[in-house]
């Protein structure tokens, strides 16, 4: 199952007779909720589903964005009428860092069939789709989440993985070199993690990905091929999850480290690594 469905994919799958289900997942770091978004114009059929209470439980020592209560995401997920028999397609604003992070949490927990609009709400404008101010009450879903279908790592797990495969760090190159931290209490890198930004996912210029063949020559580049062990942190799990999807397409398996930086600088007993990636 490819794991991104262009504009004019959904729009065909939208007039069939069951359509997937469609989850609006407008996020932005340090932004406003995107809910008035979402109320002002969204794909028709969408449901709203907010990364900070639905996605995420509240900011502590896992991170800014540990994993959701379970049972908070299962009412969320049926709440929106997500149903295991149904295929899923999630979109944001564009940046596809809020729909990856839906992605992971459904396809982690078990759901089959998900997929991530690729470029978002942009692409689907751009490509004349409608927008609608309707908001729908589905059926209410039967998905019940089992995780642990997708790897998930620790802290100690993301160390390992740093010193026998290879972690990629997918924050901006200069918040991996220790050159500027706005967010977290120490700057710096999980020590033998390579830098990989998530923004050289996409095409340049754009929010679309960088064809599969592109971006497998891209993690080959850094060492990530299907048979390496591979895992990704970034601040705090969100963009991780783009980048795990990024690797997806490329058709390379990753593990997520969800409490990434954010949790990994809040412990002063963790070691941190600066400068250039490793040799």
């Amino acid at each position: 199952m490819n794991a991104i469905i262009t504009a004019t994919e959904l729009a065909s799958e939208l007039a069939r007779p069951t359509p997937p289900v469609l989850l609006d997942v407008r996020y932005q770091l340090g932004g406003p909720p995107g809910r008035p978004e979402y109320a002002a114009g969204h794909v028709p059929g969408a449901v709203y589903v907010d990364l900070d209470s639905e996605l995420a439980s509240p900011p502590g020592p896992a991170g800014r964005h540990p994993l959701p209560d379970l049972d908070v995401f299962a009412g969320a997920m049926r709440a929106a009428g997500v149903r295991a028999d149904r295929p899923v397609v999630v979109y944001d604003g564009g940046q596809g860092w809020a729909a990856a992070r839906a992605w992971w949490l459904l396809r982690w927990t078990g759901h089959p069939e998900v997929r991530v609009l690729d470029g978002g709400l942009a692409a689907w404008q751009a490509a004349g789709g409608a927008l609608s101010t309707e908001q729908p009450a589905p059926p209410a879903g039967d998905f019940t989440p089992l995780p642990g279908a997708l790897p998930l790592l620790t802290a100690d797990d993301a160390a390992a993985v740093a010193r026998r495969g290879l972690l990629l760090d997918a924050r901006a190159a200069e918040r991996y070199r220790g050159e500027v931290e706005p967010i977290d209490r120490v700057a710096g890198h999980i020590p033998g993690a390579v830098s990989a930004p998530t923004t050289e996912n996409v095409v340049e210029g754009d929010t679309v990905f960088r064809d599969a063949a592109d971006l497998a020559k891209r993690f080959a580049a850094l060492g990530a091929t299907a048979d390496v062990e591979v895992g990704v942190y970034c601040g705090s799990g969100v963009s991780a999850a783009h980048q795990v999807l990024a690797l997806a397409v490329a058709g390379i398996p990753a593990a997520l480290y969800v409490g990434s930086w954010s949790e990994w600088s809040a412990d002063p007993s963790r070691p941190v690594a600066t400068g250039p990636q490793p040799g």
